[in-house]
């Protein structure tokens, strides 16, 4: 995998030492599959938690979205972080997070504890989100940094994937998530506890990857960044490289502060952070989370058991790494918006079919929603398309937009506030789901997310900008 070439000046070598700039990626990555894990365990734990904390649906509703209050903390704070202590501390940081957020929420007896874990974990979360694929942008070369840092959404879903398997498996062992596994412990509590072992493998990992060298040129450690630069690309491209990105900040090269984002001349947020805010915003939107979280509750409502819920998320899992496979080969070919308007449309569609059958739903004998075997048919097959879609495009396109669209000055604050956006969008999708299934329903919910797909494709039509192809170094704002 090592690209090497000889330069003409004698004992001179121009080396791109692409096997190291996938391993550290792939290390960086690990934050994704965390963040995938730490997202997609509480799906199978709902019922677990409803016996043991003894929960009303809306107190349910805020256990499961509590740790997205993390998350929009983590993002946001992580952002102003990385710009002081680095992408690689921050990326610290968060393995510890993950580490406690897993023993705690097990562990935890009450419902207060338990928010508090979710909510540590949450920082953890919203760190990792942003903070690693900006890392993966300020080291991979810009021929292929988007295949890289799609890489993280395969991460994510692949962490998904991971959790749900564990919750089935874990589950089917012990009769139901309810069930007494080892050491006398419920399964919905080790659901929580597989995510210690990819925590701590994240956590030694972190240990043995270069700070971003972007950041320390930013931070004026010149000698620090050549030497990761040579690392990277080679002796000739180190010095090459360090000149442009020092030739970026030359006219403005001052300790990055949250005011970056305002124009001096007008006065107004710039333009690049309110798209930056766009694309954090309509990734939520179009109710992706609902399945991730509340899939497993989702499918029971229409009359499936536990066990099959359970299954078909396994199989949604599956289904998403193999879009985000197909995002890996196209984001470098077609780019960035092509992918997110496909992505768009594509949802609009899958979405409203869905509707449509949801509002065939009917109550059978026992009193529980049911739906006709043609409807289940068709909302089970349109709501998987609808994650492919979603798995295609504007899950690993907007992350890896946001790693990369903003130029190096205002990077680590346009992640804070757009990240921070994302977040809260995804709290407020998440913790209003339960009101609006008991409120409009199944269909009423999937009608929302719908019209807001439609939405986001003409968004994507009017402001959103291509960077495929482009240094970093290119990026305006």
């Amino acid at each position: 995998m090592n690209s090497v070439t000889l330069d003409s000046a004698p004992g001179t070598v121009s080396a791109e030492n692409t096997r190291l700039i996938v391993q550290i990626s792939c290390v960086a990555t690990l934050g994704g599959f965390l963040f995938g894990f730490d997202s997609g365990v509480i799906n199978g734990t709902v019922d677990g938690i409803k016996q043991a904390f003894q929960s009303t649906s809306a107190q349910i509703g805020f256990e499961v979205a509590s740790m997205l209050l993390g998350c929009a903390l983590g993002a946001f704070f992580a952002g102003r972080v990385a710009d002081v202590w680095g992408r690689r501390s921050v990326l610290i940081i968060s393995a510890v997070l993950f580490l406690l957020s897993a023993l705690g929420a097990g562990a935890a007896h009450d419902a207060t504890l338990f928010v508090m874990a979710r909510i540590m974990g949450g920082f953890a979360v919203g760190a990792a989100s942003v903070i690693a694929p900006a890392y993966i942008a300020e080291v991979a070369p810009a021929r292929y940094r988007g295949r890289l840092a799609t890489v993280q959404q395969i991460a994510i879903i692949s962490g998904l994937f991971s959790a749900f398997l564990s919750n089935f498996l874990l589950a089917k062992a012990a009769g139901a998530s309810t069930g007494v596994l080892w050491l006398n412990q419920d399964a919905w509590r080790w659901m929580f506890w597989m995510q210690v072992l990819p925590s701590s493998l994240f956590l030694v990992s972190l240990l043995f990857i270069p700070e971003s060298p972007r950041f320390l040129v930013v931070r004026k450690r010149d000698s620090e960044a050549r030497a990761v630069l040579a690392r990277l690309y080679g002796e000739r491209a180190a010095d090459t490289t360090l000149a442009e990105i020092g030739a970026s900040l030359s006219q403005d090269r001052h300790r990055p502060k949250l005011s970056d984002l305002i124009d001096k001349t007008s006065g107004r947020m710039r333009r690049i952070v309110w798209v930056g805010i766009g694309l954090a915003t309509f990734q939520q939107l179009v109710g992706i989370n609902v399945v991730f979280y509340y899939g497993a509750v989702l499918w029971q409502a229409v009359g499936f058991s536990e066990n099959d819920a359970l299954l078909i998320n396994v199989f949604s899992g599956a289904l998403s790494i193999g879009a985000c496979l197909v995002a890996v080969m196209l984001i470098d070919r077609v780019g960035r918006k092509p992918l997110l308007w496909i992505g768009s449309v594509g949802m609009t569609v899958s979405l409203a079919l869905v509707t449509f059958a949801f509002a065939h739903a009917g109550l059978d004998a026992s009193g529980k929603l049911a739906l006709p075997p043609a409807m289940g048919t068709l909302a089970l097959v349109a709501a998987n398309v609808y994650v492919a879609f979603f798995n295609m495009s504007w899950g690993p396109v907007m992350w890896v937009m946001l790693g990369e669209m903003f130029p190096n000055q205002i990077r680590g604050s346009g992640l804070a506030v757009a990240g921070a956006a994302q977040w809260t969008s995804n709290f407020a999708i998440t913790v209003t789901f339960p009101i609006l299934l008991a409120s409009i329903g199944l269909a009423g919910a999937y009608g929302i997310y719908a019209v807001a797909a439609a939405i986001s494709a003409v968004f994507v039509l009017r402001c959103v900008h291509e960077t495929r192809g482009k240094e970093l170094e290119q990026m305006e704002g």
